[in-house]
């Protein structure tokens, strides 16, 4: 694994200057996965926050050869970029090894791009695919997605007299890239950036279709202090409420177990989307929500054999 040092010295992929929120995630994790490649790398985003936040026209943050492409398509573009690359290599116009790398939010990854996600994964495409998970459509105005945890506040799920906030649990996209039989598939917080570095390195090392689930704490839509993105990144994973781990040709590690599992109202109560929980009434919620997490921690610890480090 590349040190911090080594990693310096590499060429990062993102100016400053963008125009991402105070305290967002994603530029983080572009700069961590992308300068984790040894080699070139390419990049096709679709469109989101990190997409309109990275390219006003006429500028762009992007020193790599980036394409945006629309809301859905982003893994199916990459497959075409991984295509020509390879049709380039047999015709001797370019030497070397080039990374091909898709990055797509929740909402275009897990609601509207899962059919193409899908697709360029069993075709078995040598790209790696990375969500950036603030788990809501925040660009837009912080709608519900299949990401979006239960009891959150939304836009389009609000919490209020008649529900408390989105009904339904999120859904498992992590373990549906799993079920794809990929050589390699990892789940990550930005919270923990040398655990997501190694993950990246492990990726652009494994031929094949490769997919990276990292959590990424969204300031305006989870609603908190623009400083708390990284403590509250790192107490998702304390809670389990966001176990980091990977799935190696079809064997589950977990990367990082709790040595005292803390209780999830410590990740709860930094954010004003779950602030309603905390009211008179709410109790019997938290309790459910608290079992729901345990049960999930359990399934997967049975998975991964209940291994890996302590934090």
């Amino acid at each position: 694994m590349a040190t911090l040092k080594e990693l310096s010295y590499r060429k990062d992929p993102l100016t400053g200057g963008h125009r991402a929120c105070a305290g967002c995630g994603f530029p983080q994790i572009v700069r961590a996965i992308l300068m984790a490649s040894k080699d070139p790398v390419v990049v096709t985003c679709a469109t989101g926050c990190l997409e309109v936040t990275s390219t006003i026209f006429p500028y762009s943050a992007w020193t790599v050869p980036f394409l945006h492409n629309a809301f859905e398509n982003a893994a199916a573009t990459a497959s075409g970029m991984e295509a020509a690359l390879t049709a380039f290599k047999k015709k001797g116009k370019i030497k070397g090894n080039v990374n091909v790398v898709a990055f797509g939010g929740d909402g275009g990854t897990y609601d509207i791009g899962l059919q193409a996600l899908s697709g360029a994964m069993e075709r078995g495409h040598n790209i790696l695919y990375v969500c950036y998970n603030n788990e809501a459509y925040m660009n837009t105005g912080v709608q519900r997605s299949g990401a979006t945890p239960r009891a959150a506040n939304t836009t389009t799920e609000p919490a209020g007299k008649v529900k408390s906030g989105k009904m339904r649990p999120r859904k498992d996209l992590t373990g549906i890239m799993a079920a794809h039989n990929l050589p390699y598939v990892a789940q990550a917080s930005v919270g923990y950036y040398m655990d997501l570095i190694r993950k990246a390195e492990k990726a652009f090392a494994t031929p094949g279709p490769k997919f990276m689930n990292v959590l990424q704490p969204c300031r305006l839509g989870w609603a908190y202090k623009p400083e708390l993105t990284f403590e509250i990144a790192r107490l998702a994973v304390q809670t389990c409420t966001w176990p980091i781990y990977e799935v190696e040709n079809g064997k589950w590690k977990l990367s990082m177990k709790p040595k005292d599992k803390k209780p999830i109202t410590e990740f709860l109560k930094l954010q004003d989307r779950f602030r309603h929980l905390f009211r008179p009434g709410n109790e019997k919620l938290l309790e459910d929500l608290q079992a729901e997490t345990d049960k999930n921690w359990e399934t997967l610890l049975e998975r991964c054999g209940a291994q890996g480090g302590m934090v």
